[in-house]
């Protein structure tokens, strides 16, 4: 009678194991899912902010460009045209970062960083880790316990 009181305890017990091995894969798969929402919703946000700071940038750089390039006609002063060039410069990234190939690439560096630069990704005083996190914590309480005295 023992035995098969055991053995069904074991069978329950092995259930409920596949049962929160399920759930905490399930619980993973969500999160990744999430985070990796949140960084598409974030890297949009990113491309929509370039695609209208061009908008005003591109006004401005028009308005420049068209009363510089009337004052060096107005008074012979072809030096005038020098602000132009830095100008351009910069619309010419805001133009590549918001219709171009800029995050392509952008992209493409980071993994050539992660793949053969992996040492300049490590964290100051290494990864986090739950004791690096309980040791601070008790120092705070341990700290704040003591003002309070």
């Amino acid at each position: 009678m023992g035995f098969i009181l055991s053995k069904s305890m074991d069978q329950s017990f092995k259930k409920q194991q596949e049962f929160m091995l399920h759930n905490a894969r399930l619980q993973l798969e969500r999160q990744i899912l999430m985070q990796n929402q949140m960084r598409e919703r974030q890297m949009a946000m990113q491309i929509a902010w370039s695609r209208e700071f061009l908008k005003y940038y591109g006004t401005f750089f028009s308005l420049t460009t068209l009363g510089l390039t009337m004052g060096a006609i107005k008074k012979r002063k072809p030096s005038l045209f020098v602000p132009i060039v830095p100008l351009g410069f910069i619309l010419a990234y805001q133009m590549d970062m918001a219709y171009g190939s800029l995050i392509y690439r952008m992209r493409s560096e980071a993994e050539s960083i992660i793949v053969s630069e992996h040492n300049r990704l490590d964290l100051p005083h290494g990864a986090i880790s739950f004791e690096s996190i309980e040791k601070e914590r008790r120092a705070k309480s341990s700290h704040g316990s003591l003002l309070e005295k």
